[in-house]
């Protein structure tokens, strides 16, 4: 079964007023760090996380064609394996959040709002928003201490001095269950509501706003000195990490005695009906194995014969998903992230094709990925060699992991 679906809405529709005034010749969302714009920032922040299914991003009205190409330009040279749309947006901040809304295809259940100029914001903020909605939250709002004393004003006089442990500063990507978000904007369109940003409207539709931890360093680009954030030292966008397996097993030959028992095929955790029986101490799954081998290449740690051992009895008739998961429990504590999943199976018999959908599905509920990150194929090898001649089976697997 697929995960629920995330959409990310990318705000780049701002005039950047203030930016403007200190002599800036692009608007902040625009402006070159490191050899992308902002908004591009955000977007590879995003295309990070596994839950993440697509993005819209919403440019001015009035630069929509030249915001369309620079994205067709951006995604040529980096394709973030996500699919985007670009509209335009509009005249406040919540009428450009409904139009990207309104983009987001029906299906999809969550939408983080995000603004473009936020570009350090990480993984770790998208996942613990996603995370909330995932667990429950209708609306979530990323947030940090606030650490300067804060005063109430009226008149050029102080009123008040709030209690500091009460006040917190908001951030984004802020998340909603969609259907919540499309509710709350029903009502402030019929009721005319002016708001500063999401949070506030679900707030005011009465929808409860869970909290989870933003970060000092997803500060927003509002003035002129924050470009010097812009300047300074930042680690570089990191390297993927790509691993590669490899498995083979043999078919029973009927009538004959052999080393390991014969067992039934499954692949990618599903049960080939009417398939030859594999030899294999294991399950025999050759497709997780070759997984599971791919996933300890992203980490740096051998092979499944090294964690799993054929001498090993504890391991005799394991289900091969099992040992998938707990390759997987190693991804957090390494810092990575599974982000694509290419798998391969090489048979002359049986046939794959009535399968490879169900694979697919089995193989993303396992890894908690979209279906579009999982990719399940087939292939013979035209009648040569063994699997020509129908005496077994091959498996191969890449998977692409990255820091986060």
């Amino acid at each position: 079964m697929d995960q629920p679906s995330a959409y990310a809405v990318i705000l780049a529709a701002g005039s950047g007023s203030r930016l403007a005034g200190a002599g800036l010749a692009v608007k902040k969302q625009f402006f070159e760090h490191r050899g992308a714009p902002l908004l591009w920032h955000c977007a590879r922040a995003f295309a990070r996380v596994a839950r993440i299914s697509g993005l819209v991003f919403v440019a001015p009205p009035d630069e929509l064609a030249a915001v369309t190409a620079l994205l067709g330009d951006l995604y040529a040279r980096e394709n973030l394996g996500l699919p985007y749309q670009v509209v335009a947006g509009g005249e406040r901040r919540q009428d450009s959040v409904l139009q990207g809304l309104t983009a987001v295809p029906r299906e999809v259940r969550f939408v983080l709002i995000h603004d473009a100029a936020r570009p350090f914001v990480t993984p770790k903020i998208i996942e613990g928003v996603v995370d909330a909605l995932m667990n429950g939250s209708q609306a979530v709002l990323p947030m940090i201490a606030v650490t300067d004393t804060i005063k109430r004003v009226r008149g050029g006089l102080v009123a008040e001095t709030p209690a500091r442990e009460e006040l917190m500063a908001a951030q984004t990507p802020q998340g909603f269950v969609r259907q919540a978000l499309a509710k709350a904007f029903s009502r402030a369109l019929a009721e005319d509501w002016q708001v500063t940003d999401d949070a506030s409207l679900a707030e005011r539709a009465g929808v409860a706003v869970s909290v989870v931890a933003g970060a000092p360093e997803n500060m927003k680009i509002t003035n002129p000195e924050d470009l010097r954030l812009l300047t300074q030292d930042a680690p570089p966008f990191p390297m993927p990490r790509v691993g590669f397996g490899y498995d083979v097993h043999r078919y029973a030959a009927p009538g004959q005695t052999h080393k390991s028992p014969p067992r039934p095929l499954k692949l990618g955790g599903v049960l080939i009906a009417g398939a030859p029986e594999v030899l294999a101490h294991s399950d025999g799954d050759a497709l997780l194995h070759a997984l599971a081998d791919a996933m300890l290449g992203c980490l740096g740690e051998g092979d499944i014969g090294e964690h799993f051992p054929d001498s090993d009895p504890a391991f005799e008739a394991i289900e091969s998903g099992i040992l998938v998961s707990e390759v997987l429990r190693r991804f957090a504590p390494a810092r990575l992230a599974i982000v694509h999943v290419d798998l391969t199976v090489i048979a002359e018999t049986p046939r794959l094709a009535p399968h490879r959908h169900v694979i697919r599905d089995n193989v993303a509920d396992l890894l908690g990925l979209a279906l579009s990150q999982v990719n399940v194929k087939a292939t013979t090898e035209e009648k040569l060699g063994f699997t020509g001649e129908k005496k077994g089976l091959k498996a191969v697997a890449v998977v692409t992991a990255v820091t986060v």
